[in-house]
């Protein structure tokens, strides 16, 4: 009996102590420009999961704070483009 593995046998990624650069990066950009924050972080999360490194909580976060950023962009978007339009209409002509 020999001492040897299967070399068919999958095993999952080990885990790595290193933090996933784009899962850093994707952080940052959620503060700053929320779409490629979004991009980025959601490429972090899935290399986080294929390679096993740390960083998905900041993958997750800048998913999470890019969604929002996005959804309270497009909002007040709306509520300018809302205003502005109802302020042209009621001028009197002064």
């Amino acid at each position: 009996m020999s001492n040897t593995t299967n070399p068919y046998q999958t095993s999952s990624a080990p885990a790595s102590d290193r933090f996933n650069v784009l899962a850093i990066v994707g952080f940052i950009l959620a503060f700053v420009i929320n779409i490629a924050g979004l991009v980025v972080s959601i490429i972090a999360l899935s290399q986080v999961k294929r390679t096993g490194e740390r960083g998905r909580g900041l993958a997750l976060a800048g998913i999470i704070i890019s969604a929002i950023s996005l959804v309270l962009s497009v909002v007040s978007v709306i509520v300018v483009i809302a205003s502005a339009a109802s302020m042209s209409g009621s001028t009197t002509g002064y």
